[in-house]
């Protein structure tokens, strides 16, 4: 087959059923495009132009290919793709940056054939291409932007103050992810999954897939060397299952395939053929801590049981003004991070993709996990080898939003590498991920709060159960965290809380964005709002009335110090909720910081190099929240130099533990130890701390200047202790949702607390993409299984707000500096979309009069709005009941 392929004829032999993706990047060593959900062809990553039209090439057959013409990012002039950078880096349009090359393709052909689009045409244009990181308003600026410049509107795109590291690289894909790369002699992996929720595996026959064209070797539970039960706090999780052993739900694996070929390696994995007797499955959490339920591990179905009580709840009740009762249900939700779970290890003797032979450790780990030290730990413990055995680097994320704390494909691609002697890449599907990650926990929220005649909450009881699925996760951590935020960021004087995870055969639930905040934050605003009504006055007064403030208390009785920024976010949005006929609010508290009594820490390591360069070692996971770009702007502005001087690394060649990348911490423990570093630098240049002439550090080049800081006084939700400390910091949030006279979102407004704000246009695009995502949280996401089998398998179905349905968002960043964090600077990644649901919820009682406690509220005016398609489904399924109801006599 040939065609034109960025202005240059060429010839390739290609499979039949090989998509144009498959042959771009596999024939052509193309890798600006993306595989975000081949071949379903739902997220545009993998977009390029076609005879001057925008097509996604995972979902196009290659040989429509034949005599065309081909442009993909690579091609670009210069000019465009430099403007193309400018343009995504100035106004923050790549976060993660997996989506943002198909959207930079998308976006050229738009221009080509509009010169002058406005922001509607422009999300109109963006159909079929998702981010999940920014909300779409960064993007859209990106795109106006651009068009300005080509139309001559703008001399050149306008320089930014802290540019995104590596920002410029990510917008053109440049910027290599893990199934970017490429090492001499790689295979290609694949898994076996059980497909079904529990079941006893009587056998697994591998003979007609170890004798599969291509395939090198094939592994089972009997191949593993050291522990197969794995896990971040509790191992309990096997990376292959063994005959005779019970799977617990369909992502379970029982067999990995490497061969010469992706292709090769998915076909023998399909011939592995498997025997497993179908056991009862319990799905419903109730049901599993039932008498008669089957346990799924020992010990029973209860993973955790968190418990906060403060005063006579009893009491206070019986003597409140006004109670509140409601019960309230938010469904799972899927991370939806657009680049599915990969990891490549290499064998010692073996060749990195940068061409270097290992030599130094068994394995050579490139994984895009977020922690890459958790990852050594379990894949050494995995394979029987000691830590220092296993190197990990750390490749940019793309995104994960606590989707990739849990250990991925890494195990199995490092079994693979070993037993094959060879490099091995292991690349899911969008479908297998889908049903192999954790999940959002579905909660149930059974509330009761009281207050008194002026609106002053007395008592708060509360009962939470989770819903963990098969595997412990982080699942007893984040009902850990619902019960201390169960009160919100409000004072309350007395308070029964119990948070219950339960296992069951579901796929697992563990760490998402907000972390079991958001679900307790829609229960406690949503009883708020009720008791507002009973007093006599409106959601902003009953917040401002019961806020926290220096020295109250929390849910958990820590008592508050400096930095409480609720109040400050109160009034910056007091005007936006009085003056709208139709509108929501909601605060929010979010923990900076795991706490709960465990011992933190802060690394950093700075190393200046011959070149008058320096190397940033840290131990945090970029994935889109720009983690690497404040730690390169502390330094240099501490050391006094040009940022682009600085070259960031994340591996695990020196020991810089700090565990997850999680809870919102690593821009203070982060930020914290960089500043420290910077101070074990400086102390080495002498009296006066000056560089030398030139501003470089020639006489430091290859020392290590270290920083830490340690966080050991937190104290457990069950310590006893007069006066706890469950949390070093916290962040604050309020939110507007402001509905249009059809009860459509007209926008949203969202004051939210960053301490200090070091880098406004990473700020505001945390803001812009957690409000995307609260909002799909609140209207239109869930997934769904089914007897635990999951019905929302494809990107398609989740019900992702699309750009052209977002509406504007309102960011307002409030600085009520926090004395702990660095220059006052608070974590605020998670926060940002813990108040949306409830704020979303309390504006559609404003408008419907519908008090609506279950997520998501698709059957409200505002979701139909956003995704078309659910008016239609909600219609049909109105038709069907209706027709029942005809065929029982008209009665339902």
């Amino acid at each position: 087959m040939d065609f034109t392929l960025n202005g240059r004829r060429i010839e390739v032999n290609v499979d039949p059923d090989a998509s144009l993706l498959d042959v771009l990047r596999d024939e052509c060593g193309l890798r600006s495009l993306k595989d975000g959900c081949a071949p379903e062809g739902s997220c545009g990553a993998c977009t390029v132009i076609v005879d001057g039209r925008a097509v996604v090439s995972c979902a196009r057959p290659a040989r429509r290919a034949e005599g065309r013409v081909i442009e993909t990012l690579e091609g670009l002039p210069e000019a465009t793709r430099a403007t193309w950078a400018d343009a995504f880096v100035a106004t923050g349009a790549s976060q993660c940056g997996y989506c943002s090359p198909g959207i930079v393709m998308k976006a050229e052909a738009l221009l080509r054939r509009e010169v002058a689009p406005g922001r509607e045409a422009i999300a109109t244009a963006l159909a079929g291409n998702l981010c999940r990181c920014t909300g779409y308003v960064p993007i859209i600026d990106a795109i106006a932007l651009a068009a300005a410049v080509r139309r001559g509107e703008v001399a050149d795109v306008p320089a930014v103050a802290g540019p995104r590291y590596e920002g410029r690289e990510l917008a053109l894909g440049e910027k290599p992810f893990v199934g970017d790369l490429v090492a001499p002699g790689m295979l290609h992996g694949a898994l076996r999954f059980a497909g079904i929720p529990r079941g006893l595996v009587r056998r697994i026959d591998t003979t007609a897939a170890r004798a599969a064209p291509g395939v090198v070797a094939v592994v089972t539970a009997a191949d593993v060397p050291g522990h197969r039960e794995q896990g971040l706090i509790r191992p309990d999780w096997p990376l292959l299952v063994a005959e005779g052993e019970i799977v617990r739900y369909v992502g379970d694996v029982l067999a990995a395939v490497a061969a010469e070929t992706r292709e090769a390696a998915a076909a023998a994995a399909a011939l592995i053929k498997v025997e497993i007797e179908p056991l009862p499955a319990v799905t419903d959490p109730f049901a599993a801590i039932a008498g008669d339920a089957p346990a799924i591990h020992e010990g029973g179905n209860v993973l955790s049981r968190s418990v906060v009580r403060r005063g006579d709840v009893d009491a206070a009740l019986a003597g409140a003004a006004h109670v509140a009762t409601a019960t309230f249900r938010t469904s799972a939700i899927e991370h939806a991070f657009l680049e599915p779970e990969a990891a490549l290890a290499v064998p010692r003797r073996a060749v990195d993709p940068d061409g270097a032979t290992v030599t130094d450790h068994r394995i050579h780990l490139y994984s895009p996990g977020q922690g890459a030290w958790e990852d050594r730990r379990q894949v050494a413990s995995f394979l029987g080898l000691a830590a220092p055995e296993v190197l990990v680097t750390q490749v940019s994320t793309g995104g994960a939003f606590g989707g990739k704390e849990d250990l991925g494909v890494q195990g199995q691609a490092a079994l693979l590498a070993l037993v094959t002697d060879r490099p091995v890449m292991l690349r899911l599907t969008r479908r297998e991920s889908m049903s192999f990650h954790v999940k959002r926990h579905p909660m149930w929220l059974d509330y009761t709060a009281g207050c008194d005649a002026e609106g002053n909450l007395v008592a708060v009881r509360a009962r939470i159960t989770g819903d963990n699925g098969a595997y412990a996760s982080v699942g007893g951590k984040v009902l850990e965290r619902a019960a201390g935020h169960a009160c919100g960021p409000y004072r309350v004087p007395n308070v029964d809380v119990e948070a219950t995870a339960v296992y069951t055969n579901n796929p697992p639930s563990g760490a998402m964005r907000g972390f079991g905040a958001n679900q307790a934050d829609f229960a406690i605003e949503g009883v708020l709002d009720m008791l507002a009504e009973q007093v006599g006055i409106d959601g902003w007064d009953i917040r401002w009335r019961n806020a926290l403030d220096v020295g109250d208390r929390t849910t958990t009785g820590q008592r508050l110090g400096e930095g409480v920024g609720v109040r400050a976010t109160l009034l910056a949005i007091k005007d936006a909720y009085k003056g709208a006929r139709y509108a929501g609010i909601a605060c929010a508290i979010k923990n900076v910081g795991v706490g709960n009594g465990l011992t933190e820490h802060g690394y950093a390591v700075l190393h200046p190099e011959a070149d008058g360069t320096v190397t940033l070692f840290h131990s945090w996971t970029e994935m889109g929240q720009g983690c690497h770009t404040v730690f390169r702007d502390l330094a240099a502005a501490e050391l006094g130099i040009d940022p682009g001087r600085i070259r960031v690394v994340v591996d695990t060649h020196r020991e810089l533990d700090t565990g997850e990348t999680t809870a919102s911490r690593a821009t203070m423990l982060g930020g914290l130890a960089v500043l420290r570093a910077c101070e074990s630098l400086r102390a080495e240049l002498g009296p006066d701390g000056r560089l030398d002439a030139d501003g470089r550090l020639d006489a430091l080049a290859g020392r290590d200047f270290p920083g830490e800081v340690v966080v050991d006084w937190t104290t457990s939700l069950d310590a006893g202790v007069a006066e706890p400390v469950t949390h070093f910091a916290y962040g604050w949030a309020t939110q507007v949702v402001v509905l249009d006279d059809e009860g459509r979102v007209e926008r949203i407004v969202a004051a939210h607390d960053v301490g200090r704000a070091l880098n406004p246009v990473l700020l505001k695009g945390q803001v812009e993409g957690g409000v995307h995502m609260g909002l799909g949280m609140s209207l239109t996401e869930a997934f769904e299984t089914k007897d635990g089998i999951p019905v929302t398998d494809t990107l398609k179905s989740l019900g992702i707000i699309p750009a052209a349905a977002m509406p504007p968002v309102d960011t307002v960043l409030v600085e009520v500096p926090q004395p702990e964090g660095p220059h006052g600077a608070k974590g605020m990644g998670e926060a940002v979309l813990v108040p949306t649901a409830a704020a979303v919820a309390g504006a559609l009682y404003a408008f419907d009069g519908i008090r609506r406690t279950s997520l998501p509220m698709r059957d409200s005016p505002a979701a139909r709005a956003l995704l078309p398609r659910l008016a239609r489904e909600a219609a049909k399924m109105a038709k069907a009941e209706a027709a029942k109801a005809a065929g029982r006599g008209g009665q339902s």
